[in-house]
């Protein structure tokens, strides 16, 4: 006859392959990201900032003629590092646990898990507006610093409401005029905004009615993508330059950190006096664009992320950092696909159709909410499995299609009515830049 521990253990696997389910069916992000590491996540227990590295797409560039020109092969990386942690833990007297608990743990693990996956579904959006700095191994040998996790790229200018299938529809035109990959395509879009954008095209954006309702998130598939809704987007609150009213927003090119534009990381810019001393000028993830029609300037375009021909995209980049100006002045760290101003024929990461010029000027974006179009399955989620929690009983559900995996354990204080129950899972995720473009919707 089974001992009651094994009973209790067994019961626990059952709550516990139901919350894992539910969990990863019920948050668009967590759903729809790539959980692709499942030998990261399953093959050995592990902890908090563990790393797992991936390639991302290799560049290369061409050169007339038939007289060949060597040039390295390049290994772009990008580091996933689980650096986050939540848990949701109940206590219980052993009389409740036994007379009562047990009667409503499914209850009770759906409310937990509701908790629990809205803290990791807040988090892994965040990507959207702010990345994570990610060292480049190859840093020594290539020349680059960093890569920086999420878009550079964004539609739509915080101002202005997105709320119809055309702007819809010139997103996604505007996000394959640049050279992202072109599969996997998908957006997610603030729920409060769904209903404008339906309206404008009566019913042809609807829900699929017969999605179940943990599956709500869903909506129709509109110009190659398929789309979807969330409320838990993150909202960017940018710093006091794009906050500042029009024209004083407006910033003019001083100086980069390298005159020749071939590696250029920050730029320097003048402000307008109004902005003054500010320790908050620029925020990490505000967002800036090149203007055009500047006299005497010519108008910056990005080049195609293949074959580095330009595009009709004005030249889009995000601070990495805060910065604080001073003097009416404001020098931004910046990081777009690789570095701003490689525009040498020679090289693999070139981006822009001109150097980065004095006089020419940028406007930021106002703060905002943010929601994401994104390709090529390229936003990265790991949910690693955790040691046991010896000496108390410790079950841990790991699913087998993407690695996920949530811990539970349980155990009583020696000597007193309290038996603790506890859920808990470490995460970590990244999203490949090139790949991905901000939306900007108004607050």
């Amino acid at each position: 006859m089974p001992s009651t521990p094994t009973n209790v253990l067994q019961i626990v696997q059952t709550y516990q392959k139901a919350e894992l389910a539910w969990l990863l069916n019920s948050f668009v992000g967590i759903s729809m990201s790539n959980k692709k590491f499942k030998d990261f996540n399953t093959t050995a227990p592990s902890n908090l900032g563990d790393t797992v590295t991936f390639d991302t797409t290799p560049r290369f560039t061409s050169y007339n003629g038939l007289v060949i020109t060597q040039q390295p092969s390049v290994q772009r990386v990008q580091s996933l590092v689980c650096s986050q942690a939540s848990n949701v833990s109940a206590g219980y007297t052993d009389q409740q646990f036994i007379f009562n608990v047990r009667e409503y743990m499914d209850r009770f693990g759906m409310a937990a898990m509701k908790e629990l996956g809205s803290k990791i579904e807040a988090d892994i959006l965040k990507n959207f507006v702010s990345g994570v700095t990610v060292n480049d191994p190859q840093a020594a040998t290539f020349g680059a610093t960093q890569y920086k996790s999420g878009p550079f790229r964004f539609y739509g200018d915080g101002i202005t409401p997105i709320n119809s299938f055309t702007q819809l529809a010139q997103s996604v035109a505007n996000f394959e005029d640049f050279g992202a990959a072109t599969h996997k395509m998908m957006a997610i879009l603030p729920v409060a905004n769904i209903p404008a954008i339906v309206g404008s095209g009566l019913n042809q954006f609807a829900m699929d009615r017969n999605n179940e309702l943990a599956s709500s998130w869903m909506l129709g598939r509109f110009a190659n993508s398929d789309w979807y809704e969330s409320n838990l987007l993150p909202v960017h609150v940018s710093g006091a330059v794009a906050e500042a009213a029009a024209p004083a927003n407006v910033l003019t090119v001083v100086s980069t950190n390298d005159p020749t534009g071939q590696n250029v990381t920050s730029i320097t810019f003048s402000t307008d006096a109004s902005v003054g001393n500010s320790a908050d000028a620029i925020k990490a993830g505000d967002l800036f664009q090149f203007n055009d029609g500047v006299s005497g300037k010519p108008n910056m375009r990005f080049l195609t992320f293949i074959g580095h021909q330009p595009c009709q995209q004005p030249v889009q980049f995000r601070a990495i950092a805060d910065a604080v100006s001073s003097g009416n002045s404001v020098t931004v760290q910046l990081q777009t696909i690789n570095d701003v101003g490689l525009v040498s024929a020679a090289n693999q990461n070139q981006n822009l159709n001109n150097a980065i010029q004095a006089g020419m000027t940028v406007t930021p974006v106002p703060s905002h909410r943010a929601g994401i179009l994104m390709s090529g399955d390229q936003f990265y989620l790991a949910m690693p499995r955790l040691p046991d929690e010896s000496p108390y009983t410790t079950v841990t559900s790991i699913d087998e299609d993407s690695g996920a995996s949530i811990r539970h354990y349980f155990g009583s204080q020696f000597g007193l009515n309290n038996r603790a129950y506890v859920r808990d899972c470490i995460w970590g995720s990244t999203l490949v830049a090139e790949n991905s473009l901000r939306y900007c919707f108004p607050l």
